[in-house]
């Protein structure tokens, strides 16, 4: 596909009225064309609108017309084929590998909507049918189901330019509830997003779907961003980025006449506990779990939201050795390109203020990269109370460092956990003699994370039904809630009750034939749609 160097306003091209921006090669620095033009607000106004617009006819969609949609964006992507890989590459300086797999997580959780459109269970229907003869006072048919919120805005992430990007998971989500998109594109990977955007709004054309469906807008986040954010057309907003930008958003959407909710992935430290019980094997096996543990702090240059921040080992010999080849493990390791120049200087700003503060020393450190932007990664240790008596060692690093804290008691791991800000995770290193401990700190953990993880890595968040990528603040902005996997399409859905309505105003999913063929709570008991089915071929 061509690219435009502009907005994609209700399925058309805009040239934006505003200043222009580039993408960059973060390996090299060097300026990548074309041009995007930025749009102003009152061009933002054309996006929001029509998205209002879509709303109408988009929150109604059948289940098997809603679903196709969802798959044709996602065999869409598909058919960019090498174009997005490059053009993704050029932008983030990720290598081919990682972005290919990222490309398949992005369609595979379309698809993974699709399914979950088709199966219908996130309509939540109930329905309490009328008792007339109720005694002392008879009951109304009352029906309720979850619908659309309405417009939502989406801002694109940084670290992962497809998966969290311009079709990644808040926007699969939020389309999937009904929901029509004003996504506003990341400012690191233009190209990229255009290619996405393309892909989108070829489907939502070929479907006849109202073109205010979906809108993509390039322009500055500290004007447009907040703009967007305060339109009351918009409904809901979702964001992966950092916890300044995700607090301005917060606020603005607070402050609004009429207040949404902003759904913002911000920060995490994702610590992981290596009981005693983990280092009671050979040298060797310690060496494999520092190698493991190393590789997650700088697998993708530790710019993942999972990334591994702080290890809390054990103090006494065995500590030791898994200390040392915590140390060996990160001093052979190469620096690798971070995705933006000022990504980088931040990394290496926050490096520098864990090694200037109190009682810190450096475990190990690499070699800086052969590319730009390539600050070579480094692993800190100090003591479990000198990690609980100054905040500055709290802090996330986004990047390939980390800090091994070396603890004596479970107790003092309680405490810790107690001192820390909500987490997406946290991982237990253990073998069977450490359960009891380990149940001891599991309580303290769900207080503080939205996963927990036995004898495994935080790193590599499976896209299912069961997961959780969510947390206390201000790993997010609300912890009853995940950015990944089905149950985020709860997100964008609000329940209705409809009182004693006509059988010719209810909408499908509450009619008592059951078009669509959904499961739904029959006076308290789960009625499938093949008992529907049942019924109406037997009546």
């Amino acid at each position: 596909m061509t690219l435009t160097g502009h907005s994609l306003i209700a399925g058309q091209p805009v040239v934006g009225n505003g200043k222009t921006a580039h993408g960059f090669n973060p390996a090299t620095n060097e300026r990548l064309e074309p041009a995007y033009t930025l749009v102003t607000e009152g061009q933002l106004k054309a996006a929001t609108a029509a998205a209002a617009a879509a709303y109408a006819s988009f929150s109604t969609l059948d289940p098997g017309t809603h679903a196709g949609f969802l798959e044709a964006i996602a065999d869409n992507i598909e058919a960019l084929g090498e174009e997005l890989i490059i053009r993704a590459g050029q932008e983030s300086g990720l290598p081919a590998a990682r972005l290919q797999g990222e490309r398949s997580r992005t369609t595979g959780q379309l698809r993974l909507f699709a399914g979950v459109v088709r199966q219908g269970d996130f309509r939540g229907v109930r329905i309490d049918p009328a008792l007339p003869e109720r005694m002392p006072m008879p009951r109304v048919d009352i029906r309720q189901r979850q619908i659309p919120l309405g417009p939502v805005a989406v801002f694109g992430a940084s670290n992962f330019p497809l998966a969290f990007s311009t079709a990644g998971g808040d926007t699969a989500s939020a389309l999937a509830a009904g929901c029509p998109v004003v996504f506003k594109a990341h400012n690191a990977h233009p190209g990229t997003g255009e290619l996405v955007g393309q892909a989108i709004v070829k489907a939502v054309k070929d479907f006849g779907l109202h073109p205010g469906v979906f809108s993509l807008v390039y322009g500055p986040g500290s004007s447009i961003g907040q703009a967007l954010v305060a339109d009351p057309a918009i409904k809901a907003v979702g964001f992966t980025g950092s916890q300044s930008a995700g607090i301005a958003l917060m606020r603005t959407a607070a402050a609004r006449p009429e207040p949404i909710p902003v759904y913002a992935e911000m920060s995490s430290l994702n610590p992981v506990f290596v009981f005693p019980g983990a280092l009671n094997g050979s040298a060797e096996q310690i060496d494999v779990l520092a190698q493991r543990y190393v590789a997650a702090v700088t697998g993708s240059s530790g710019q993942l939201c999972t990334s591994p921040g702080l290890l809390f080992a054990p103090a006494g010999e065995a500590g030791d050795k898994l200390a040392a080849a915590v140390g060996r493990a990160v001093s052979a390791c190469a620096g690798q390109t971070m995705l933006t120049e000022g990504i980088a200087a931040s990394w290496t700003s926050g490096a520098d203020a864990l090694a200037a503060a109190g009682n810190v020393s450096v475990l190990g450190k690499g070699t800086p990269g052969a590319t730009e932007n390539a600050p070579a990664p480094t692993i800190f240790g100090t003591g479990i109370g000198d990690f609980i008596d100054n905040h500055v060692l709290h802090a996330e690093i986004f990047g390939a460092a980390s800090l091994v804290i070396r603890y004596s008691t479970a107790d003092e791991l309680i405490e810790a956990t107690q001192r820390m800000e909500g987490q997406l995770t946290a991982s237990l290193q253990l073998a069977e003699e450490d359960y009891p401990t380990a149940a001891r700190l599991v309580p303290a953990l769900e207080q503080k994370v939205g996963r927990i993880i036995v004898n495994g890595w935080p790193t590599g968040v499976e896209v299912g039904h069961a997961m959780v990528h969510g947390g206390p603040f201000p790993a997010t902005s609300d912890a009853r809630t995940t950015s990944v996997g089905t149950l985020a399409i709860n997100r964008f859905l609000r329940p209705v009750a409809y009182q004693n309505l006509p059988p010719e105003l209810l909408p499908a999913p509450l009619q008592d034939t059951n078009p669509w063929r959904l499961n739904r709570r029959i006076d308290g008991s789960v009625e499938s749609s093949d008992a529907t089915e049942t019924a109406e071929v037997t009546a």
